[in-house]
C-alpha cells in the first residue's frame, strides 16, 4: 500500500500546495500524521510559548486525485485510525472557551493504554479517534488550516472518524486532499481549542463522485448522514446546515417543503461541532431510517 509519510505537510489549504503524490479514483492509500503542534511537545515541561506557532495543525499532503475536477465531489472512506501511543492536551490564557478565566498555561500528556487515554489515576477515558483537519484546496486563495469552511478543514467533527464516509465539494483540479490533527478523544464543541492531540496514521480510499456536487462537506456513519457548516457564529452554522439538507434531499423525496420541515423537527439532530475555530462548525443529521424512507442525497445513489 501506498504510505505518504508525515514529512510531506503543508499549512494552508490552497491550491498552489506542492503535490506529494498523485493518485487514481478508488486508490486506497495511508497518511502519516504528526499532531496538531507538529510534535513539538515532548514533555509536561515544554513551554508553549517556545513553541513554533507558524507550525501547526499541519497536514499531510497535497494529494492530487487524478479524476478530479471542479464541480464533482470527493468521496474519503475512512478505513482506519492508528493512534500514536501518547497524545497531549494543552490550555492557554485567552485561548477557548475558559480561556478568559485561565491564568497560566498548562501542558498535559496523556498516555493511550487499553482503548483509553489515561487522563489521571482515577479516570481513563473511551477513545472516540477522529480526524480534525481534513479537505480540498478551497474555491479561491489560501485558507489556514486551522479555519474550517466549505472545503473542509478544521472542522473539528468527531463523526469522521474509522468507518466514516465523507464527502467534499471538489473545487479545484486534483482536489489536492490532506489530512492531519488527529485526536484520540474528542468531545462536541472541543471548547478548550485542544483535544487529545496526537500523531498517527489514517488508511483512507479516496473516490470521485461525478454528476453531482454540493455546497459544503457530508459525512455518513452508521448513524445517519449530516452535512458540516462553518460560519462566523454557531447559530449561523447550525441553521445553514438545516437550510442545506432541506434543499439538498426535497428533490429526492415526494415530500412537500412543510412535510420535511416537520419531519426533520421530529428526527433531524442538530449538533454542534467545534466552537472554538476562526469559524464555528455545526451539523444537522438525517438518520438511516428517515433516508431509507423518503431518499438519499442524489451523490450517495
Amino acid at each position: 500500500m501506498l504510505t505518504i509519510p508525515k514529512d510531506q505537510i503543508f499549512y494552508a489549504f490552497n491550491k498552489e500546495n506542492s503535490i506529494s503524490q498523485r493518485v487514481k479514483s478508488g486508490m486506497t492509500l495511508a497518511i502519516e500524521t504528526c499532531d496538531c503542534f507538529q510534535d513539538q511537545i515532548t514533555s509536561e515541561d515544554t513551554e508553549l510559548k517556545a513553541l513554533d506557532w507558524d507550525q501547526i495543525n499541519p497536514a499531510t499532503g497535497a494529494i492530487y486525485v487524478e479524476e478530479a475536477k471542479p464541480g464533482d465531489i470527493l468521496k474519503v472512506k475512512i478505513e482506519k485510525i492508528e493512534l500514536a501511543d501518547q497524545g497531549v492536551m494543552m490550555v492557554e490564557p485567552g485561548l477557548g472557551v475558559m480561556g478568559h478565566r485561565i491564568e497560566e498555561s498548562e501542558v498535559k500528556m496523556i498516555s493511550i493504554e487499553e482503548n483509553h487515554a489515561v487522563f489521571n489515576e482515577k479516570l481513563k477515558i473511551p477513545l472516540n479517534p477522529m480526524i480534525g483537519v481534513i479537505g480540498v484546496a478551497p474555491e479561491e486563495g489560501a485558507v489556514s488550516n486551522g479555519t474550517p469552511g466549505p472545503h473542509g478543514g478544521n472542522m473539528d467533527t468527531k463523526l469522521i472518524a474509522e468507518g466514516s464516509t465523507l464527502y467534499l465539494p471538489v473545487f479545484q483540479e486534483g482536489a489536492l486532499f490532506g489530512l492531519g490533527d488527529l485526536h484520540a478523544a474528542m468531545g462536541d464543541g472541543e471548547i478548550s481549542v485542544s483535544g487529545i492531540e496526537i500523531a498517527g496514521k489514517v488508511t483512507v480510499t479516496l473516490e470521485v463522485v461525478k454528476g453531482s456536487s454540493i455546497p459544503y462537506p457530508f459525512v455518513e456513519n452508521n448513524e445517519g448522514i449530516a452535512v458540516l457548516v462553518s460560519k462566523e457564529t454557531v447559530d449561523e452554522a447550525a441553521k445553514s446546515a438545516v437550510e442545506i439538507m432541506v434543499d439538498t434531499l426535497l428533490p429526492q423525496t415526494d415530500l412537500s417543503l412543510n412535510e420535511i420541515t416537520m419531519l426533520f423537527s421530529a428526527a433531524g439532530q442538530s449538533q454542534i461541532s467545534q466552537i472554538v475555530d476562526p469559524l464555528m462548525t455545526a451539523r444537522f443529521l438525517v438518520p438511516h431510517y428517515v433516508l431509507d424512507a423518503i431518499g438519499r442525497p442524489s451523490f450517495h445513489k
